[in-house]
């Protein structure tokens, strides 16, 4: 337990000394009285080098001097806090806190929610353009009307003030400017004033959050140029060098053959064009990203493994009008590129750590004309539910994501995150968890060829050998999908018990490992924890919104559960028809990284929202006794209609996965003239009982055998009428089922 304890522990510190560094630097850039009262980019920035000095072990001196040095518009300056100080300080605060209460009680009364929306300002979560509409009417200043209009100016004021006061102690500062009555109601055009006010209104405006990502990196190579930041094809990246080479693929887009996009040498923009990126795992791809995103241009992330059929129905469908793709994939991509009428330009090869180039003096210019509400990204769904839909993410949503993770799951510089798969960039899980927010962290990345089980326990155990000490670049990290964790279990097992002991002493001393893209079987679960001590983080989310629920970092994880909302989500659960909340519905999201649009798809956009800019899912879920959830599965595929009852396909694969003759399955409907559905069981056997069994001359299980088992532990309704024994189940790129197509090939067989 104590053990547990130390890195919260020192993380405290870490982020006491920070504030307390913070609140003694002044940044003359942005105006504040320190830069632990201020939001703006620069701010953010160097809290967040601050607290990278700190784990580094460097002293408050080392840090400040730094600062003065290598950031010349950061002064340091002497605090002083006397009885006058504090007199000015804390009198408006009281004044502006029973004004607000009385403010805020009348308009609790009318059902208006302005001091949440406060809160979401200060938070940074982007307001939806209903609450933008509410906010600037609050802050729109009536028409002059005697004693009774600034009395109305100042309470508005007030409620404002005493809003971000108790909300973030180290607005203070700010708050004062606020209760000035010439400040926020002396402008005319509130859009304005919003938009200057960055402290608290970013997230209206939409402007100056965006590329903080970007900035995070940069920031990052230039502290730190040896800071490495990818690691793949045993070569290493440094921070350095990844922003380098994102600059020359910027450049390299800006003068590409504009016929394609509007685009111009002298505007250094590329004014939303679509990049396609094709390249495997590595600094070419992450470069290619970046560099897209210096230029404007919006990223369109394509798998290596698609059929060129589906590579075309996505690139036509986006509009793509530039592939990024490195040598190898050069002969192949060319073909498809003509075909899309898309110009092919291949990724200039970006030079390791060890060679020599020295460009730590290139200037990094970030454009001006991007702005928060631009698309990042258009990642195409796994089409599980239909056909692939291009989903649209902000800048300002990428933004929100990857802060909302970094602190949830406590990535730091530190960490190391070990990463496989030829299509790990093409999903949400791969690029947000595993990749931007680690970048954004200072965090290393490293890339395997392939997956392979023998290869990841081996990296483990270089990473912590068996004389108890840490290479320098061990893995902290690792997550992966149910079935990844089912293969390393199966190649664990057929260790010796030498190399049995060696591998479970080293995955212990990994600091984290996450589960998700789908339901985790218990059985696995359990049987992960008694090797690694690891119980597995599970988490819930889609390509719309990225990452919506978690079981938590600290505290007790659940199994069968996907935690509780990450902060700044909002989660519910309503009837089919959407009108009321119910213990057993649809779940329904909102929150600040919650996609844009579905790509030229208007109304499949707005069928998607309910009133309150929440987001339907299409999964079932409830919420149990302690507050966790529980997927159900898919409301069109995962969830049966057997005799008048509804049964969650999820629950009874859970319970089958038990049985010690069945490897894998999946449970889905197929159509019954005399219930509705039968429930049909599709196994694959464990391969050593089906070994056993055929020897015999026996089926490695029949249906007889299975519901006599599962009797006991699932009600009569819920038992399979169905079973069909397979060599595998059929997978995409996230080990999921496509249950809705393999539902309608095997009712058609039947037929």
């Amino acid at each position: 337990m104590d053990g547990a304890e130390d890195p919260v522990k020192k993380e405290r510190v870490v982020e006491a000394r920070a504030r307390n560094i913070s609140h003694n630097v002044r940044c003359t850039e942005c105006g504040s009285q320190s830069i632990e009262d201020s939001q703006a980019d620069i701010a953010i920035l160097l809290r967040k080098l601050i607290r990278d000095e700190i784990r580094d072990g460097k002293s408050d001196n080392e840090i400040y001097k730094k600062l003065g040095e290598e950031y010349g518009e950061t002064v340091l300056y002497a605090p002083k806090f006397d009885l006058q100080t504090a007199g000015l300080w804390l009198s408006p605060i009281l004044a502006a806190g029973v004004a607000g209460g009385m403010w805020a009680y009348k308009k609790h009364r009318q059902k208006t929610n302005v001091h949440i929306m406060a809160l979401n300002l200060v938070r940074g979560v982007p307001l939806t353009p209903r609450e933008k509409e509410t906010m600037l009417d609050v802050l729109t200043p009536p028409p002059p009307e005697g004693a009774s209009f600034w009395w109305r100016r100042l309470r508005l004021t007030t409620h404002c003030t005493s809003c971000l006061c108790l909300l973030n102690h180290s607005t203070s500062y700010s708050c004062l400017k606020f209760l000035c009555p010439f400040s926020v109601f002396s402008h005319k055009n509130p859009n304005s004033f919003l938009s200057s006010q960055r402290c608290f209104f970013s997230s209206v405006s939409g402007k100056n959050v965006t590329m903080e990502l970007v900035k995070a990196v940069a920031i990052k190579g230039t502290a730190s140029p040896g800071s490495i930041a990818i690691r793949s094809d045993q070569k290493s990246y440094s921070y350095h060098q990844l922003i380098s080479s994102s600059l020359k693929i910027s450049s390299l887009l800006c003068n590409a053959d504009t016929k394609n996009f509007d685009v111009t040498i002298e505007s250094k923009h590329l004014g939303g064009a679509r990049v396609g990126i094709v390249a495997k795992p590595s600094a070419e791809f992450v470069a290619g990203v970046l560099g897209t995103w210096f230029s404007g241009g919006v990223a369109v992330p394509l798998a290596l493994s698609y059929p060129e059929a589906e590579l075309l129905h996505v690139m036509n469908d986006s509009d793509v009008a530039v592939i990024l793709s490195t040598e190898d994939h050069q002969e192949l991509l060319k073909a498809v590129a003509d075909k899309a009428a898309a110009q092919l330009s291949l990724i200039p090869p970006i030079l390791s750590i060890y060679d020599h180039e020295d460009t730590r003096n290139e200037p990094i210019e970030i454009s001006n004309k991007i702005n928060g509400n631009d698309a990042a990204l258009i990642i195409y769904t796994s089409g599980t539910t239909g056909k692939p839909k291009g989903v649209v993410h902000t800048h300002t949503g990428v933004l929100a994501q990857v802060q909302m993770l970094t602190d949830a799951w406590g990535y730091t510089s530190s960490d190391q995150f070990l990463h496989f798969d030829l299509n790990f960039f093409i999903h949400v899980h791969g690029l947000f968890n595993a990749l931007f927010a680690p970048l954004y962290a200072g965090s290393t990345v490293e890339f395997m060829p392939k997956f392979s089980v023998r290869g990841i326990w081996q990296r483990w155990r270089e990473s912590y050998p068996k004389d108890g000490s840490k290479a320098g670049d061990a893995v902290t990290v690792f997550t992966g999908v149910p079935t990844m964790y089912t293969r390393l279990i199966q190649g664990y097992e057929a260790m010796d018990p030498e190399s049995k002991a060696a591998s479970a002493s080293a995955a212990k001393q990994l600091r984290l490992m996450m589960c998700g893209s789908s339901a985790l079987p218990l059985p696995v679960m359990q049987q992960w924890e008694s090797i690694t001590g690891h119980r597995l983080l599970e988490r819930y989310g889609m390509t719309e919104f990225v990452m919506a629920l978690s079981n938590p970092l600290t505290g007790e994880r659940k199994g069968g559960t996907v935690g509780k909302p990450l902060p700044g989500v909002q989660a519910k659960i309503l009837a089919e028809d959407g009108s009321s909340e119910v213990e057993v519905g649809e779940l329904c999201i909102k929150s600040p990284s919650l996609f844009r649009e579905y790509w030229k798809l208007p109304e499949v956009t707005k069928e998607s929202f309910i009133d309150g800019g929440f987001f339907k899912t299409g999964d079932a879920a409830r919420v149990n006794e302690d507050g966790y959830y529980v997927i159900l599965g898919r409301t069109n595929a995962d969830i049966m209609k057997v005799g008048g009852y509804k049964l969650s396909a999820l629950e009874i694969e859970a319970v089958l996965l038990e049985h010690p003759a069945i490897s894998e399955c999946c449970v889905l409907g197929l159509p019954d003239k005399d219930y509705g559905e039968a429930v049909c069981a599709i196994v694959v056997p464990d391969a050593e009982v089906k070994r056993k069994r055929e020897e015999d001359l026996k089926p490695a299980l029949t249906l007889e055998e299975l519901t006599m088992w599962a009797k006991e532990k699932l009600a009569p309704y819920k038992l399979p009428t169905r079973l069909l024994l397979w060599e595998s189940l059929p997978r995409n790129a996230m080990g999921k089922v496509n249950k809705k197509e393999l539902k309608k090939k095997l009712a058609d067989d039947k037929q």
